[in-house]
């Protein structure tokens, strides 16, 4: 999976009370998703490379 590098985030929400908690706390909840889904994909290729590696090992 590639990195990706984000320079320049503007964020702009309309809600009631108050906007950081918000804000911060839908934030929180995106990026707990992404990372678990990215942590998921990390160990699938791990796995997958693993499983290569040994197919290569009974070749030789």
């Amino acid at each position: 999976m590639a990195n990706v590098i984000i320079h320049n985030l503007e964020v702009r929400l309309h809600v009631e009370g108050d906007d950081g908690a918000v804000f911060t706390r839908l934030f929180n909840r995106h990026i707990q998703a992404w990372s678990r889904l990215y942590e998921d994909e990390c160990a699938r290729a791990k796995h997958a490379e693993s499983e290569r590696r040994l197919g290569d090992g009974e070749d030789r």
